[in-house]
């Protein structure tokens, strides 16, 4: 009778500790709840309302999926961009005037060609309530590249707000050509 105790403990104790059975969702349920998968646009959308970090990391996380899917927004009107970085990329392609405008490549890649991607280091420090520094390391089609992102809260989201590589910052290469375009 003493050895049957502690065996039933146990079992219980396992049974406890064991993976709940997988649920499978009927087809033709609501999916409105539902977390958007990592790596996709929708997931960067709901992680820019829970902070810099997680927006981040959700951001980088699509092109370590293979990159941005689906149709890109129009010039200026990226949804995780802020309105000022908007405003300035719109510049840029009307006063490309069908031409190549000046930011010819993805900006968060720092490439136009993707690929092999793999984030090696991200670090986010929150400045103000509303702005954010993130430094990311990565390595695309074999070439390591580090990128600060100037981030801003408009809202409740937070939004890129100017891309560094280097010396170079995205706003302030349009700005020019804004300022250019009058």
């Amino acid at each position: 009778m003493h050895r049957l105790i502690p065996a039933a403990a146990l079992a219980l104790g396992l049974a406890a500790c064991s993976a709940p059975e997988e649920t499978s969702t009927p087809a033709d349920a609501s999916t409105s709840d539902a977390v958007p998968a990592t790596g996709t646009r929708e997931a960067v959308y709901a992680a820019q309302s829970e902070g810099p970090e997680p927006f981040v990391r959700a951001l980088y996380a699509q092109y370590v999926a293979g990159g941005p899917k689906g149709e890109p927004p129009e010039p200026g009107r990226e949804p995780l961009f802020s309105r000022t970085l908007n405003a300035l990329v719109g510049a840029d392609f009307r006063a490309a005037n069908g031409e190549v405008p000046t930011l010819d490549h993805d900006p968060l890649c720092a490439c136009q060609d993707q690929g092999d991607f793999a984030v090696t280091a991200l670090a986010v420090a929150q400045s103000a309530p509303n702005a954010a520094e993130a430094n990311v390391a990565f390595t695309n089609l074999g070439e390591a590249k580090t990128l600060r992102l100037k981030l801003v809260r408009e809202g409740i989201n937070w939004k890129v707000d100017d891309i560094i590589d280097g010396e170079t910052s995205v706003h302030d290469e349009l700005m020019k050509v804004a300022e250019a375009a009058g």
